[in-house]
This record gives C-alpha cells, sequence and structure tokens, in this order.
C-alpha cells in the first residue's frame, strides 16, 4: 500500500473512533466528514446546547504534499500522538493551527 493510501485510512481510523464518542451534555452529535478527494476530513460537532445552537468543527485534517496538515484540533489532549502511535511520523504532520514561525519548536513538520 501506497503512503497515501495508508496515511488515509489511519485517519479515517482515528477520526472515526472519535466521531463515535457521545456527548454527555446536551443534543449534541459528531458528524465525520470525509471529501470526495479523501484528502480532507472534517469532524464536526452539531445540535443544541440549552437554548444555543451549536455548529463548529472540532478537527480539520488535510493532506497536502505527502503530509499531514492539521488544520484545527479542538479536542482535550490532541490527536497527533494517536497518529503517531498509528504509523504517521512526525516529519509528516504539521502543526499547521501554529504560526509558520513557530512550527520548528513542536518537534513536527515545518510544512
Amino acid at each position: 500500500m501506497d503512503t497515501l493510501n495508508k496515511y488515509r485510512e489511519i485517519i479515517i481510523q482515528v477520526l472515526s473512533e472519535y466521531a463515535q464518542l457521545p456527548y454527555s451534555y446536551g443534543d449534541l452529535e459528531r458528524r465525520f466528514v470525509i471529501s470526495e478527494d479523501h484528502n480532507s476530513y472534517l469532524l464536526l460537532t452539531l445540535g443544541w446546547q440549552q437554548d444555543q445552537r451549536v455548529h463548529g468543527c472540532l478537527i480539520h485534517i488535510e493532506i497536502k504534499n505527502n503530509k499531514i496538515w492539521i488544520q484545527r484540533d479542538g479536542t482535550e489532549d490532541g490527536i497527533t500522538d494517536e497518529l503517531v502511535a498509528a504509523g504517521i511520523p512526525k516529519k509528516d504532520i504539521v502543526l499547521a493551527f501554529h504560526p509558520p514561525e513557530v512550527r520548528q519548536f513542536t518537534n513536527f513538520a515545518v510544512s
């Protein structure tokens, strides 16, 4: 299996597990969205919390230039450790939510 397909499978596996976690409050659900080209992945939170509508992006990951770009990670512990444990090397993960000048200090890819 080539690297791109391996990365796609790992991302789908990890995010599918997050999508199954129930919320302990509010009438909220997670929705896992995969782009047709399989290079963009979103985990959304949808529903109602008391009288407030909730609609937001919990996780956004893209594959660009054979690297995993984490655009948004709103999880408590972060998902990078899970991606690394599943077989994606740190050198292929970009923490895109950090400014480019800060990424060199993250132990992950700069771009």
